[in-house]
């Protein structure tokens, strides 16, 4: 995806920088291409600059537990599990890989999966609340451009 924005961005510039008579201002283009190679991090977040992700994870308490507080640490373990997977998906990004099988040109089964990978650090709870079986934690991470390399 950033490399797509960077050669649309690209493009632009090149299309922007056409002389009257059709042909392409090299100089200008050149000079544009230059400016454009600064680090994907920097396009993302400056070098200068924070930032506060905030996510909301949810895990449903099972019925078949021994006792209710192991209903509910279940149900915030699997809401933290989720917390930290709705950081990753911000920070770095879901891969989506689908397939359809079709039968006399109709859709007989699609399967989607999502792929997500990241390292998570520093991240901290906000808060925590159960209420009729779902227990809600929101999670929160300050990232800033050294946590991006």
């Amino acid at each position: 995806m950033k490399s797509l924005l960077t050669l649309l961005f690209c493009l632009g510039m090149f299309t922007s920088a056409m002389a009257l008579d059709g042909h392409p201002d090299e100089e200008l283009i050149e000079l544009n291409l230059q400016n454009t190679k600064q680090s994907q991090e920097d396009m993302y977040l400056p070098s200068n600059s924070s930032m506060r992700i905030t996510v909301v994870g949810q895990g449903v308490a099972p019925t078949m537990t021994i006792s209710p507080a192991q209903a509910y640490a279940m149900a915030k373990r699997a809401a933290t599990v989720e917390a930290y997977r709705l950081i990753a998906e911000k920070v770095k990004g879901v891969r989506v890989e689908g397939k359809d099988v079709l039968r006399n040109m109709m859709i007989k089964s699609t399967d989607v999966n999502l792929y997500v990978s990241a390292m998570i650090r520093n991240a901290n709870v906000v808060d925590t609340k159960f209420e009729n079986g779902l227990c809600e934690v929101e999670m929160e991470v300050t990232l800033d451009h050294s946590h991006l390399n």
